[in-house]
């Protein structure tokens, strides 16, 4: 592992994650004259495709977050077809992609978490997933960041985490011990007809917001202690929006089922949200 790696990760330790991701929440909402020339030079300096969003012109957006959280042409995510496919929930970069083994989740080399640390502690919500599969896919700056639906399903319980805020880019998953189970998160778990799933938004520095589409703006603020909220009557179907992010982070699906088929989806791999990413097998 290269030294300049730690040293990166290293640095993030003693910052004030929550304070500088609350700055950059109220910055990102002004109105200014320097909004549209901090949009091109964001556009230019990433590398952002604007031929993909609705409103292609930078000028349209007043305020950096309605650029960031920018809805794209429907017609270029088409969701894959098939009761038993699995559709990718977002544009981005697949970190892992495997089955879950005794209740442990590969995040690199060296380095696992528990289901039950994940899902903010409760043995009984991770029962059903410690030994199915999952994947985790990273949105860098330049990505879509609204996040869809990879299967049809019935929202149960959204519960959220408390947690640090530190970056979720690939030098610090490769530095930090246990890192997902240790930043801020929201969990939404839904029932499917393929089984129980669950999507794990993942908060980082600089993500200074995390919202679901039935709760609206859930951080901020942080909170101190798990916050469960139960759910009856939210049925979402799939390729349908279900929260977004703003700047760069994480989401991690996970599948009761341990008899998914990946096929080619392999780590590495730059995904878009609605293309297939794995096929349930027989049983």
């Amino acid at each position: 592992m290269p030294l300049s790696d730690y040293l990166k990760a290293w640095s993030l330790y003693p910052l004030p994650h929550h304070a500088i991701s609350r700055l950059v929440y109220r910055l990102t909402r002004i109105e200014s004259q320097w909004t549209q020339p901090a949009i091109r030079q964001f556009i230019k300096v990433f590398k952002v495709n604007m031929s993909e969003a609705e409103q292609v012109d930078p000028n349209t957006y007043k305020t950096f977050n309605a650029f960031f959280t920018r809805s794209l042409k429907p017609e270029l995510r088409p969701i894959a077809s098939g009761a038993k496919v699995l559709a990718s929930p977002v544009d981005g970069k697949i970190s892992q992609v495997e089955a879950i083994c005794s209740g442990r989740i590969f995040q690199a080399k060296g380095f696992d978490y528990s289901v039950v640390e994940l899902l903010g502690g409760d043995a009984a919500r991770a029962a059903h997933f410690l030994n199915g599969q999952f994947t985790t896919i990273y949105l860098s700056p330049r990505d879509y960041h609204r996040i869809h639906m990879p299967l049809a399903g019935q929202l149960i319980e959204q519960v959220y985490i408390p947690g640090r805020l530190f970056s979720v880019a690939g030098h610090t998953v490769r530095t930090i011990p246990r890192l997902f189970a240790r930043n801020e998160r929201v969990v939404a778990i839904f029932e499917t007809e393929l089984g129980k799933m669950a999507l794990v938004l993942v908060g980082a520095i600089n993500v200074a917001a995390i919202e679901t589409v039935w709760a609206g703006l859930i951080t901020p603020p942080n909170h101190s202690a798990v916050r469960v909220e139960h759910y009856s009557s939210v049925n979402l179907a799939k390729g349908a929006e279900m929260g977004r992010f703003n700047m760069g982070s994480t989401v991690i699906v996970l599948l009761e089922r341990d008899n998914w088929n990946w096929g080619e989806t392999q780590a590495g791999q730059t995904v878009k949200m609605g293309m297939q990413l794995a096929e349930l097998a027989s049983s």
